[in-house]
């Protein structure tokens, strides 16, 4: 193969033929040298000094280029000869990467390669990430990741991340000893007990932080040698893989009560006597009882947040917020119906409430235009057994027992779906909210899109292209008979979180409020553009989702600066220039010795 040179351009279309696809076309964006044989520092244009050499070089993903080293970094690294005597750009490192990418029949398979990259060349695959985000992100997150977390058992590869188990109590400080990186700035946890809509999958869940933390990168430019991915196994109630011999984590129930309590606590305190007060902690994928429980105890404790309450409340009111472009009025014009009552539902009532009150409308008043729907029905007062979160948004109102009927009688202008209930939004009602609304808001934000509320050419078709839909999982774009086309919105919280973790790690807040959440919503709403708005988009463009990280991140620290909740000091001048400085590249570094000469006189060796 010949190498490409990278030489220096603005955008370049790199074609290559995929076995039996067609040609695949990538762009690549950026400015670099040639590194095929080339001194010449690639990326950030620094040598890097490292102690390692030979073949330990090449066994470590955070060193390791392949053969784009030259070979001058070679002879110096002790690794010529370990590779095949060709020099290659990473352009045409991620062109051979795509190919074999192509190659695989099934998102499981195109998972495997993409992971098993990640354990070799960290670089190239943050390169090959963000060459194309859109295409990229559902194999290594939503949907797939649920499916290779089921099949983590047989997927699993290389090690990555922390298991601390019930067992490790009292010892956890120790076990944070174990992983090699001293700096952590954000961690990822989970108890796998409710992993996406796919419920309890124990040590499986591990998919989850190291899917999210690789989006930490890709998307919010965050150091991955800064992230660390945990999952604290206290057993499984899944049955399943309690029988399944090839299952890799405890098998046994799961530990509730004071020592799943004592084991959390000890992780809390263990992780910050490490990193320090401003280690941002991250929980992801706990069950309803523990998520808003453990939330409450800590958020006032600890740098910490629940994605899945607060993260999915931040994407879920951008949507809304996008949304109100097109009806054309207020948030508090709107009357919103929820299919579920657990930790997204509460999460996106409680931003939606503190948005209104910014509108001025008062709490209680607020209160009353948010009506839930549980597996029992609609919550009214003086029904039994509701918890606290439930108990605060039941209304006034008889009992309904089905989502169907209470759409026909409170006539919403918003349904939102996040109970993981696949086909919960019938045609019967999807078409009750076309009859009442000139522009119904359809929101199915369930994952993975086989427990979609509904499919977005449903939506489309049943409210005759009225409808402003947005999903939690990505559909393909639909076209109605009548020619109009248009491209789901996907709700990800890939567009929070990293821009989010971004802006709390660069000035080192110590608390993660719900106003920061609400400022992402309205930053990711204001980068929605009048064009994406006519095509069906509530969101912006995955492929800009770095820059919208970016701008969620410097608001933020524009935020904690000014209402003195930052950390580090003197406050920077340039917020997003001392932002962009933090963010991670995917540019190779160079290795090659800092080589030069003294004046000859000066090198002239003395004789006796």
């Amino acid at each position: 193969m010949v190498p490409v040179c990278g030489g220096v351009c603005v955008r370049r279309l790199l074609r290559v033929v995929g076995a039996g696809r067609g040609p695949l076309l990538l762009a690549v964006t950026r400015a670099r040298s040639c590194q095929a044989g080339s001194s010449i520092p690639a990326g950030p244009g620094r040598a890097l000094a490292v102690k390692k050499r030979g073949y330990d070089i090449t066994r470590n993903p955070h060193l390791n280029k392949g053969m784009a080293f030259t070979l001058e970094e070679r002879l110096q690294l002790g690794i010529h000869g370990l590779l095949p005597p060709c020099f290659l750009s990473q352009d045409v490192q991620v062109l051979r990467v795509m190919k074999n990418f192509e190659n695989k029949s099934n998102d499981l398979d195109k998972y495997i390669v993409l992971m098993t990259l990640q354990d070799r060349n960290e670089k190239l695959f943050y390169r090959v990430l963000t060459s194309d985000i859109e295409r990229f992100m559902p194999i290594v997150y939503t949907p797939t990741v649920g499916l290779a977390c089921q099949q983590y058992g047989l997927a699993f590869r290389r090690p990555r991340g922390l298991f601390i188990t019930i067992h490790d109590k009292g010892h956890i400080a120790t076990m944070l000893n174990s992983w090699p990186e001293e700096n952590i700035k954000a961690i990822v946890v989970t108890d796998g007990e409710r992993i996406l809509g796919l419920g309890d999958l124990g040590s499986y869940g591990m998919g989850i932080p190291v899917g999210k933390l690789a989006l930490y990168t890709a998307c919010g430019g965050v150091h991955p040698q800064q992230c660390l991915p945990v999952l604290l196994d206290v057993g499984t109630d899944n049955e399943a893989l309690l029988n399944d011999p090839l299952y890799i984590g405890l098998k046994h129930k799961r530990v509730r009560g004071k020592q799943y309590d004592e084991l959390i606590d000890e992780f809390m305190q263990a992780v910050t006597d490490k990193y320090g007060m401003n280690c941002l902690i991250q929980f992801e994928d706990f069950a309803n009882a523990n998520a808003f429980r453990l939330l409450n105890k800590y958020r006032n404790r600890y740098c910490t947040f629940n994605d899945d309450i607060q993260g999915t409340a931040s994407v879920a009111v951008a949507g809304i917020f996008a949304a109100l472009r097109i009806t054309k009025n207020k948030l508090s014009d709107q009357k919103f119906v929820f299919q579920g009552a657990g930790e997204a539902a509460m999460g996106i009532a409680h931003l939606i409430l503190m948005a209104m009150e910014k509108e001025g409308v008062s709490r209680e008043e607020a209160i009353k235009k948010i009506w839930m729907v549980d597996s029992k029905g609609l919550i009214v007062k003086g029904r039994s057994h509701l918890n606290h979160e439930k108990e605060m948004f039941a209304q006034d109102h008889p009992s309904v027992d089905t989502l169907e009927e209470v759409v026909q009688k409170v006539k919403p202008t918003a349904v939102i779906g996040v109970a993981a209930v696949a086909g919960a939004f019938t045609e019967k009602l999807l078409k009750d909210m076309a009859a009442f609304n000139e522009r119904p808001i359809v929101f199915a934000l369930s994952n993975p899109t086989s427990k979609a509320e509904c499919t977005a050419e449903q939506c489309y078709r049943l409210t005759q292209g009225r409808g402003i839909f947005a999903s939690g999982s990505p559909f393909p774009k639909v076209t109605l008979p009548n020619g109009q086309t248009f491209f789901p919105g996907q709700g990800n919280n890939a567009y929070v979180f990293p821009g989010v973790a971004l802006g709390v790690i660069a000035c080192g807040v110590r608390h993660v409020s719900d106003e920061i959440f609400l400022i992402t919503a309205e930053v990711i709403a204001a980068e929605v553009t009048e064009q994406n708005l006519a095509e069906g988009r509530l969101y912006p463009p995955l492929d800009s989702i770095r820059e919208v990280s970016l701008k969620i991140a410097v608001k933020i620290v524009d935020w904690a600066y000014k209402h003195s909740l930052a950390s580090w000091y003197p406050e920077p001048a340039d917020k997003e220039t001392f932002v962009k400085q933090l963010m991670y590249s995917p540019d190779y570094d160079s290795f090659v010795l800092d080589n030069y000469r003294w004046p000859p006189a000066a090198m002239q060796t003395q004789n006796i």
